[in-house]
């Protein structure tokens, strides 16, 4: 798997730190996306007091790498470390699945009209979601959750998109993109890097496949994969000065 954590070269206009909204929502393909994009981030703005919002648009179920896993087992399991995990970063918010099968996600209406409920119900200051339009992306579910976050917002902002919905618009202040082709916003996270990690790790399913991590989340390999994420996140908040950060793509008209 690639490294969920990669983003291009930083823009020369950087901006930093969001003041910390009320509410957040942050979209991913899969189970644990969420935590590797924006855990820091999320994690930073729950201990201000901001409500966070998780929402999942696959089922996970192409997670593993046996080939004897079951499917629903693998299924409820995701899902309840996804819990765990956002329970790790805090904010009190829903974390809502959508329950498309994985490797198979579009981006057509019927799940922007999902996406855009959501963004409606919730009514977040601030979205957070894949950047659809990072170059040779290969996994094609990052690429339509993408998608599905930009077109969902459009849609939850005009009235005239799912009138059936009888939820009223909602206009986010912000879009952040995670695994940016183009950064130009970074989040200063110090302080909230252990945070982060505990919240990645309660993704078992995944240490070995997506974090490299074997023999159980134990020892060396956790300190290995801790020493991955501080160096990325070290680069991250290099333009800056800053020990620890995750950078993002800044859309403001939305």
């Amino acid at each position: 798997m690639s490294d969920p954590t990669a983003h291009g070269p930083l823009s020369s206009e950087i901006s930093s730190d969001l003041p910390p909204p009320a509410v957040a929502l942050a979209i991913g393909a899969h189970p644990d996306d969420v935590d590797f994009g924006c855990g820091g981030t999320l994690a930073k703005w729950a201990a201000a007091g901001c409500q966070v919002h998780y929402l999942v648009c696959t089922d996970g179920s192409k997670g593993s790498w046996d080939p004897g896993q079951d499917r629903d087992e693998l299924i409820r399991q995701r899902q309840e470390e996804q819990r765990q995990a956002s329970e790790v970063v805090g904010g009190g918010g829903r974390v809502t699945f959508l329950g498309h099968v994985d490797g198979e996600l579009g981006s057509g209406m019927a799940l922007r009209g999902r996406v855009a409920h959501e963004i409606r119900r919730v009514r977040p200051d601030v979205v957070l979601g894949h950047d659809p339009w990072k170059r040779y992306r290969l996994h094609p579910d990052h690429r339509h959750a993408g998608f599905l976050v930009t077109d969902g917002i459009v849609a939850a902002r005009d009235p005239h998109f799912f009138p059936d919905q009888h939820v009223a618009p909602h206009r986010p202040s912000a879009l952040l993109l995670w695994e940016a082709d183009a950064p130009d916003h970074i989040e200063d996270i110090a302080g909230f890097e252990d945070t982060k990690l505990r919240a990645l790790l309660a993704h078992r399913s995944q240490l070995e496949s997506t974090m490299g991590i074997k023999g159980g989340g134990d020892g060396p390999a956790v300190e290995a994969f801790r020493a991955r994420l501080s160096s990325r996140q070290a680069a991250a908040g290099a333009p800056l000065g800053l020990t620890a950060a995750e950078a993002f793509k800044l859309l403001t008209d939305l």
